[in-house]
């Protein structure tokens, strides 16, 4: 599917499911890894991950259109956009659109750790996946200072 498809399946679903006009741009982002689609609220484009829909087809990216078409056309109605307001649920239940999208094999990355530190006083280890000063933090547990083992 091209970009040039894409844009008339959402406004296909904007008309029927919506009964309002999609006057923006929809387009395929290769770049989007977590999550199925984005809606940009300064643009008001939408944006789509290809990926979705090559791994789980049509079914699952026209759910995915009719959640981003529902944070679209509550935003430009100012009314509740977000998820957790009571306006996107109710739309998002009346249009049948995904709440969530499935996990795309291989795009999420899972990291254990990187680092892991020890107290020095009770030696409780702490797993991090980012880089402590161990001149600034102390052991949460005995306020014992903390070493890095690797």
């Amino acid at each position: 599917m091209k970009d040039e498809e894409l844009q008339k399946l959402v406004e296909s679903i904007s008309e029927e499911w919506f009964e309002l006009s999609f006057n923006h741009a929809a387009t395929f982002n290769s770049r989007l890894r977590t999550t199925g689609g984005r809606y940009l609220l300064r643009s008001h484009n939408l944006e789509f991950n290809k990926k979705h829909f090559d791994q789980f087809g049509m079914e699952e990216l026209i759910g995915i259109i009719k959640h981003e078409l529902c944070h679209y056309h509550l935003h430009l109605k100012r009314k509740g956009y977000k998820h957790e307001d009571q306006d996107f649920k109710k739309l998002l239940n009346q249009v049948g659109g995904s709440r969530y999208c499935q996990v795309v094999p291989g795009q999420r990355r899972i990291e254990d750790y990187k680092h892991l530190y020890e107290c020095r006083d009770c030696m409780t280890k702490y797993k991090r996946k980012r880089k402590m000063d161990t001149a600034k933090y102390v052991c949460g547990r005995c306020r014992g200072r903390l070493r890095k083992i690797s």
